[in-house]
């Protein structure tokens, strides 16, 4: 890809180092691009973080899925819902109680927390699934 030649990846990573890039992988499940009119995910992309002088570059390697934009809840196989607010709306996804059930299992479940605690940390934090899991744990 790089045109290594070959090279030996040790030798790759120390002449990386030298240049002052540091080359991380993150472990994640989901990767979602949203564009104007539709979103991309990406379910269990290999995604590398490179760090270049403090300015940081991703790189995604998998095959997405496209979904219509606002779609996150109806769209996900595994259930888990789009963290957007407004696409959370839109759908009409949201019951009574503010936030989504598949928002709350899957903050529940992470977090290792009661649904009802997740819940409250869900309305707490706008219903971001990021916010909320880091405030429980």
């Amino acid at each position: 890809m790089f045109g290594g030649g070959g090279m030996n990846p040790r030798k790759m990573q120390k002449m990386m180092k030298q240049m002052g890039i540091d080359v991380t992988e993150i472990d994640a499940e989901e990767v979602v691009i949203r564009t104007g009119d539709e979103e991309l995910v990406f379910d269990g992309a290999q995604v590398t973080r490179m760090d270049a002088q403090g300015q940081e570059t991703y790189q995604i390697v998998g095959e997405p899925t496209t979904r219509e934009l606002g779609a996150g809840d109806a769209g996900a196989e595994d259930g888990e819902a789009a963290a957007d607010d407004d696409a959370t709306d839109a759908a009409g996804s949201a019951d009574a109680g503010g936030a989504p059930d598949e928002d709350v299992q899957l903050v529940a479940t992470r977090a290792g927390v009661s649904e009802a605690d997740a819940r409250e940390a869900l309305d707490a934090a706008d219903g971001d699934l990021a916010a909320a899991i880091s405030s429980l744990e």
